[in-house]
């Protein structure tokens, strides 16, 4: 597909979907400005690259950006780091990634991948990146239990942001206000009682759409209840709810913006 565009190489969320693979583990691939962008290289996206119609050749990407260290939105970084840099023979491109990410315990990046790297940038609360002709914002800081920031990018025909994994905050919708487009990780049907449990569900995905307004809106990254419930369904209840253009994103599906 040319132009820009992002592509939902897997579309699941959390450990059980994950697991079982009920939906593919992998990230989102986002073209834009003539640049390639894998957003959450989950379990499989190298996989998932190499069956996409047409086939992604990891080698063309730009750069990798990473909201946060859970296994389902990680688990493929070093591979497609790897990949990308074919081994380290061409070195270039860029990693972003919570600081979290990259130092300390939970550390996710290799250490012998950072030399073939341009260049290792941490990600920082509501600050400003760029990447070529890429413009990009880290939101707030995510109520997650690692460091998590979601991620919006502007380009000529507004602006897309990745509202990732979260428990409902307030003024969540408020870090998002400027989005035309909106993409949501919504793992819960309904509101989960502990605490613990520091995801989106339908009904918080529902109140941010409605108070931002984007121009579209597309729920991803679904737990088992969601996948028991339709997504595509839920998606269609809430377009009429709302009366604004709400999708369920699919694995492969090809989002033009």
């Amino acid at each position: 597909m040319e132009g820009d565009f992002v592509k939902f190489l897997g579309t699941a969320g959390a450990r059980f979907v994950m697991a079982r693979q009920l939906r593919y583990s992998a990230g989102a691939l986002l073209a834009i400005d003539g640049l390639r962008i894998m957003i959450d290289p989950g379990p499989g996206t190298l996989v998932r690259c190499a069956r996409a119609r047409p086939r992604i050749d990891p080698a063309g990407l730009d750069a990798v950006v990473l909201s946060h260290a859970h296994i389902d939105h990680s688990g493929d970084l070093n591979a497609v780091l790897d990949a990308m840099t074919a081994g380290g023979h061409r070195p270039h491109g860029a990693l972003f990634a919570p600081g979290q990410c990259l130092e300390g315990p939970d550390a996710v990046l290799l250490g012998y991948l950072r030399p073939h790297l341009d260049q290792v940038v941490p990600l920082r609360p509501e600050a400003d990146y760029a990447l070529g002709p890429v413009r990009f914002t880290t939101s707030v800081r995510h109520r997650h239990g690692v460091e998590t920031y979601g991620v919006k990018f502007r380009h000529a025909h507004g602006t897309l942001a990745f509202v990732v994994d979260t428990a409902p905050f307030e003024d969540l919708a408020g870090a998002y206000s400027d989005a035309d487009i909106l993409i949501l990780n919504v793992v819960l049907r309904e509101p989960h009682k502990s605490p613990h449990v520091m995801h989106l569900s339908l009904e918080d995905a529902r109140e941010v759409i409605g108070t931002v307004r984007p121009r579209r809106a597309v729920l991803t990254h679904f737990g088992m209840t969601m996948l028991k419930s339709r997504p595509r369904e839920l998606a269609a209840g809430l377009s009429q709810e709302l009366g604004l253009e709400v999708l369920a994103a699919t694995d492969g599906l090809t989002l033009a913006l």
